[in-house]
């Protein structure tokens, strides 16, 4: 195993840059009359161009589009057909993006991933490796010590990073932590947060069958250990396998954890406990379903210990959103509940009711803002300075260990309270729990 980053390297480290550049933006530059030369357009590889993937080679063609990594013949073609068509160079196309990185990488400045979740880190880290700006759709990893060593990859190489999840760049969640921060509902001691998806199963592996025409099958598996192709992979269900996805918890929270995650500074807690209070199905080859987990934080500064529950769906709804959706004509689906000793308030940024958001004083804008989307604001940071708002090292790395925790608890099952150890990487009272920390990788495809 590669060694590990600490904690004070894992936590917040570009607030000052975020926040100098986002002043800036507010200080108008001296007027002239000759036009600002545009910078040079950056050099892009696509790495996965389906689903998400989209968006990456939407915003390649942005800049200048140099390669283009995608497992499937027919994606390709219509990539090809229906969106480079018209731009020119072409790109080189790879199913191979350690491929790509060998012979690309002297013409490429930022590598953009968006592929089944087990490939995130190993298409990520060796881009970073060669000096390479990186973006990771959510979540950032397929499991724990992959979030480590990206964050400490990014800093070794200083290179600017940034993580898909859409929300970290929106205004909502920014308004959500400066109301909190401005007392809005007092201390918060619990949150509640609908995921709204039930990925997983139960039983073994479906029969072999062949490879489908045009399906590059073993740089699919990339580092995961081989095994024959089956039903239920790609393109869509990848995400109920343990081998491949990260279940629910990792598929969603990302972007509804992200909520409390941000707003109640867990980033700042040394260590914490979690346990499954609920859970379903399952097996060595698929997550369970049905999970309710909850993280028990302490203290952070001035903030309380807080209690924040995740449900994998609405079927899963607690008695106090229930009572709030009743009490206010609301009705909540992924979403998360915040608990004040001074009352609610969603995820959405408004207090409830709303008579008493209505009331309270608008509060002043303290976090900087991103640049557009996940990629337009890594974009921004790179041709400008400062910080992308979901960077490996300060958002995306510490957020996406701290969810995947869930998966510790899980796999204990219910009534097991796990003890985390942020700086350690380790679950401190069940030690047999840690070799779901990290995992094994086929020979070439190591992080």
């Amino acid at each position: 195993m590669s060694s590990r980053t600490t904690r004070r390297g894992f936590l917040k480290r570009g607030m000052a840059l975020a926040g100098a550049s986002a002043a800036a933006a507010f200080c108008p530059a001296p007027y002239i009359l000759a036009g600002v030369a545009p910078k040079p357009k950056l050099g892009v590889a696509v790495v996965g161009g389906g689903g998400m993937g989209g968006y990456s080679v939407d915003q390649a063609l942005r800049e200048r589009l140099v390669a283009l990594v995608e497992i499937d013949d027919g994606r390709i073609a219509d990539i090809m057909t229906k969106k480079v068509k018209d731009h020119s160079p072409t790109p080189r196309v790879y199913h191979d993006y350690r491929k790509m990185l060998d012979e690309c990488h002297r013409d490429i400045d930022v590598v953009l991933t968006a592929t089944p979740d087990h490939n995130h880190a190993p298409a990520a880290i060796r881009a970073m490796n060669l000096g390479k700006h990186a973006f990771c759709q959510k979540p950032l990893a397929h499991n724990i010590r992959e979030c480590y060593e990206l964050a400490k990859a990014a800093k070794k190489n200083n290179v600017h990073t940034q993580m898909g999840n859409q929300r970290h760049c929106e205004e909502g969640y920014r308004r959500l932590c400066e109301y909190i921060a401005a007392g809005a509902i007092g201390n918060v001691t619990e949150t509640h947060t609908i995921l709204g998806r039930n990925f997983g199963g139960s039983g073994g592996r479906p029969a072999s069958k062949p490879v489908p025409q045009g399906l590059h099958w073993d740089e699919w598996l990339g580092p995961a250990p081989y095994r024959e192709y089956h039903d239920g992979l790609h393109p869509f269900s990848w995400r109920s396998w343990r081998q491949f996805g990260t279940g629910t918890v990792g598929d969603m929270a990302c972007h509804h954890i992200d909520a409390p995650f941000w707003s109640l500074r867990l980033d700042l807690a040394k260590q914490f406990t979690v346990e499954c209070l609920n859970t379903k199905g399952g097996s060595e080859e698929m997550f369970p379903q049905d999970n309710i987990i909850l993280w028990t934080v302490p203290a952070r500064g001035k903030m309380p210990p807080v209690k924040v529950y995740c449900y994998d769906h609405q079927d899963l709804k607690p008695e106090i959103m229930k009572e709030t959706e009743k009490q206010y004509d609301r009705k909540f689906g992924e979403f998360t509940l915040f608990v004040g000793d001074k009352g609610l308030m969603g995820s959405d940024s408004r207090i409830i009711p709303e008579d008493k958001h209505k009331a309270f004083p608008l509060p002043e804008k303290t976090l900087p803002r991103a640049h557009g989307g996940p990629i337009e604001d890594l974009y921004y940071a790179i041709k400008n300075g400062g910080t992308a708002c979901s960077n490996f090292i300060d958002a995306a790395g510490p957020l996406t260990a701290f969810i995947l925790t869930g998966h510790l608890a899980v796999f204990a099952g219910v009534g097991k309270k796990l003890e985390w150890d942020v700086a350690k990487m380790q679950c401190t009272n069940l030690p047999e729990i840690n070799q779901y920390v990290g995992r094994t990788y086929r020979k070439g495809w190591e992080v």
